[in-house]
């Protein structure tokens, strides 16, 4: 790659697009929710949320000096993300307490980029993320999980229009943001029925702290990044067009 075309692609990874108007915002925001509550959608965009799941414990596996050996993700939308180090102590902790949050996370990272007007910077970032966990899956469930998310991301950054990446872009950040609540809530349904193998009750050991309390921190931190994300999301708009005059 010349000068001129790095150039010319910095500049197209880097470019600011103006906020859209409320009509947009608030019909991805509704089709979020909709992903989340509906169960039949449910079912299939929680894949999602599984990767990007597991995909925190793998970041901060490696953040910690772990050894990253494998993701795997299962039909039934579970995932396990295999690492090797120390059993105990800070890096095993964060390792392990990093899976529930990732997605509230994400979804924050989303909402400040797109609060930029950075919405081509996101889907390419989405994309070398995906591509980073590729590296590591390994079982056939995983790659195509990962390979239809990643050609999806490819397909509306490459060939749509500013209109559909901005669609796409807003659609996720507030999919992310609603999504990361349901699998908490999940999880302590399932420790209920007597489910001991969770994330929350790996901490419990590793901490002697109470699994319950874990689930708690999971559930406001996923609230949290939620409030701030939407608020994020809807102060440009909101500046831009202000309520009761232009609805563009």
């Amino acid at each position: 790659m010349n000068t001129g075309s790095a150039s010319s692609f910095f500049d197209h990874l880097l470019a600011v697009q103006p906020a859209p108007g409320w009509p947009l915002l608030l019909a991805t925001a509704f089709g979020a929710i909709v992903l989340v509550a509906y169960r039949p959608l449910w079912r299939l965009t929680r894949a999602a949320v599984t990767v990007v799941h597991e995909g925190g414990h793998a970041f901060v596996a490696l953040l910690s000096g772990r050894r990253l050996h494998s993701i795997t993700l299962h039909t039934d939308t579970s995932g396990l993300t295999v690492s090797s180090g120390k059993p105990t102590g800070l890096g095993m902790i964060l390792t392990a307490a990093a899976g529930y949050p990732a997605p509230a996370l994400l979804g924050l990272a989303y909402a400040w980029l797109l609060s930029t007007g950075h919405v081509t910077l996101m889907l390419w970032a989405t994309l070398a993320m995906l591509a980073a966990v590729l590296i590591k899956v390994r079982n056939f469930y995983a790659l195509l999980t990962v390979v239809v998310l990643g050609g999806l991301v490819f397909g509306v950054s490459w060939f749509g229009g500013p209109i559909l990446q901005g669609a796409f872009a807003y659609l996720t950040a507030w999919f992310l943001l609603a999504a990361a609540v349901r699998p908490v809530i999940e999880l302590q349904r399932g420790r209920k029925r007597g489910r001991g193998d969770s994330d929350a009750d790996q901490l419990a050991r590793l901490t002697h702290l109470p699994a319950l309390l874990w689930v708690t921190v999971f559930a406001l931190g996923c609230l949290v990044a939620a409030v701030v994300g939407a608020f994020l999301l809807v102060t440009p708009v909101a500046e831009l067009h202000p309520l009761g005059q232009d609805w563009g």
